[in-house]
């Protein structure tokens, strides 16, 4: 076995806690939430692994957490980074069968964005040898997601509503969607996306920056029918296309990538025509879904992703040595994900 080394190079967070923000997964500069640190390696206790990084993915709720504005606080000095694929190089007691696999994992213990990672074996999916580490670092959060929320929409009609339809996530469930017969109604800000998306399986596309965006949503809205809005905007027009929703409707929010804060103008719909405003969060599905039902998800997941069904786009690849340079305008570009690399 190679040596390990003492030390590692990490990513880490420059602040404590919540921040009381609602910006939005954007930022200006990098380097007002992280700096670049020599980091011990870290030791992998009872049911933890130690992995070294191949590829990390940055999602939108890493850069809601760094700036404290996630459902968990922040730890300065900690590594930043939720999600990844590397090797497992050592393992505490209890996790010695994921010893030497290439796995995707969750961080939790320490973050991402570093060249070693320790987390909890239960975090961790070994991965088929026909999926690629890029596939592999966005293999969890969104896959999962994905799956998870479709199956609600799936059991309540036939058409559903996904906004920000051209993130990775919202291309996985459009795909998904068309797949299990379904009619995905896709939210956009551009319409150059309009045709890509129809390719994909939206069968409606709506673009959201025209001025008639909620009227054109309401039309569709009464042919289709759809009785679950996936959305990961959360902005006023969001509560505009709710509202143009049947009865029994339900805004299932998981994500905040506008900083505007809706008001509600209907209230009577929550009473009168049973609509309801819930949330999604994955590590809640996690903990609450029995194992079986887990692994079935996450076998059709890497399914997918073997047969080319489902892909990575990666907009930007960065080590993490141009994390803090470049990080801010990787971001800025549309259509993919940003992929750190050691």
């Amino acid at each position: 076995m190679t040596a390990l080394p003492d030390s590692m190079i990490a990513i880490v967070q420059t602040h404590d806690g919540y921040s009381g923000t609602a910006t939005g997964p954007t930022l200006e500069k990098a380097s007002d939430w992280l700096a670049e640190a020599d980091l011990p390696l870290p030791v992998p206790g009872p049911g933890q692994v130690l992995i070294r990084l191949r590829t990390a993915s940055v999602n939108p709720s890493d850069i809601h957490f760094i700036k404290g504005e996630y459902g968990q606080p922040r730890v300065k000095g900690a590594a930043a980074g939720f999600e990844g694929c590397g090797d497992v190089v050592a393992t505490g007691a209890g996790a010695e069968a994921l010893q030497d696999q290439r796995v995707a994992f969750v961080a939790a213990g320490s973050g991402a964005w570093a060249e070693y990672v320790v987390t909890q074996a239960q975090m961790c999916i070994p991965l088929r040898p026909d999926i690629s580490d890029e596939d592999g670092a966005a293999q969890i959060v969104n896959p999962l997601t994905a799956m998870a929320m479709v199956d609600i929409a799936k059991n309540a009609g036939e058409a559903f509503v996904v906004s920000a339809a051209t993130s990775q996530l919202g291309k996985l469930m459009c795909s998904l969607g068309r797949d299990l017969g379904l009619k995905p109604i896709a939210l956009v800000r551009r319409a150059e996306t309009i045709d890509p998306l129809k390719a994909l399986g939206a069968a409606e596309v709506v673009v959201t920056g025209g001025a008639d965006a909620a009227t054109q949503f309401a039309t569709i809205s009464k042919t289709l029918k759809p009785r679950v809005f996936l959305d990961a905007v959360a902005d006023q027009l969001s509560e505009q296309v709710f509202c143009a929703m049947p009865n029994g409707a339900r805004w299932v929010c998981y994500g905040k990538l506008s900083s505007e804060l809706p008001k509600l103008t209907q209230m009577g719909q929550l009473i009168f025509m049973s609509k309801r405003i819930e949330g999604f969060w994955l590590t809640r599905w996690m903990m609450d879904t029995p194992p079986a039902d887990q692994m079935r998800v996450v076998g059709e997941v890497q399914a997918r992703f073997a047969d080319g069904r489902w892909h990575t786009d990666v907009s930007a690849r960065l080590s993490l040595r141009e994390v803090l340079p470049n990080l801010a305008d990787a971001l800025k570009k549309s259509d993919g994900k940003v992929i750190i690399t050691p």
